[in-house]
């Protein structure tokens, strides 16, 4: 079958949403439910994150919200469990986010058969590095279908850039800036330069920008230099309102989407 990812990008070139949070938070159960939501909502991609005991390149909501989903029994077994027959709910792409020594601890070439098992389409783990990954795991992601995504930051040579650009899976992750996850950007705050010296590069692989994008007039200025952006923080956010999951999700995306 072909990659859920890959298909999303050929069917879609422009303004693509893709949402990340934290598999067991708010509630251990909730993960299904957000997940059907986002789609319902018109999210185009979902990023399930993995909760980890220092997740140190997060900002402050991902950290609690990463610690709360550990304190609600949150692990890689209960949520490939979570996720057993999601493929009977949803069908847009779906990528597991989080940090590598959960993965190593959870067996990487059990991880990227579970991911099969399970429908996931893709696995963006930052701090695992690429010379490791293919002289360890890639044939295990490639038996699977399971894409590994790269990132590139504005500190990222244009020669990193054009090396990642034919190593990564499915898109690049570009990162908005050098800072954690969660910074209140405005558009202003953008490192315009570093996109335009990204466009310039031909790159053959889709991007989204990630980091800082909160609402409409981010989300808008990040799909004029990509084919779209991520949003995390913001979205995890908007669960601290006092309303039913549903509605929260639904208003969210319409806002960023619409504004």
């Amino acid at each position: 079958m072909k990659n859920r990812i890959n298909t999303l990008f050929e069917q879609k070139q422009k303004d693509i949403l893709s949402v990340y949070f934290t598999a067991g938070y708010p509630n251990l159960n909730d993960t299904v439910s957000i997940i059907t939501e986002l789609e319902k909502a018109g999210a185009d991609l979902i990023e399930i994150g993995i909760p980890f005991s220092d997740p140190t390149a997060d900002g402050p909501v991902i950290q609690q919200s990463s610690h709360l989903a550990l304190v609600n029994g949150m692990n890689l077994n209960l949520l490939f469990n979570q996720l057993k027959n999601i493929r009977d709910k949803v069908s847009v792409p779906l990528i597991l986010m989080g940090y590598f020594n959960p993965v190593y601890q959870f067996g990487v070439e059990r991880f990227c058969n579970k991911c099969n098992e399970t429908g996931i389409d893709g696995a963006i783990l930052p701090d695992l590095p690429l010379w490791e990954f293919e002289n360890n795991y890639q044939s295990f992601f490639e038996k699977n279908g399971i894409h590994n995504i790269l990132l590139i930051t504005p500190q990222t040579s244009d020669e990193r850039i054009l090396e990642i650009d034919n190593k990564t899976g499915g898109f690049i992750y570009m990162v908005s800036s050098s800072s954690t996850t969660g910074k209140n950007q405005k558009v202003e705050d953008f490192h315009q330069d570093y996109f335009n010296r990204v466009n310039s590069l031909g790159l053959k692989t889709p991007r989204l920008i990630g980091f800082g994008i909160s609402d409409n007039q981010t989300f808008n200025k990040a799909c004029e230099n990509a084919n779209g952006a991520i949003i995390g923080t913001a979205f995890i956010n908007s669960f601290k309102n006092n309303i039913p999951l549903e509605k929260s999700i639904t208003e969210f995306v319409k806002s960023v989407k619409n504004g």
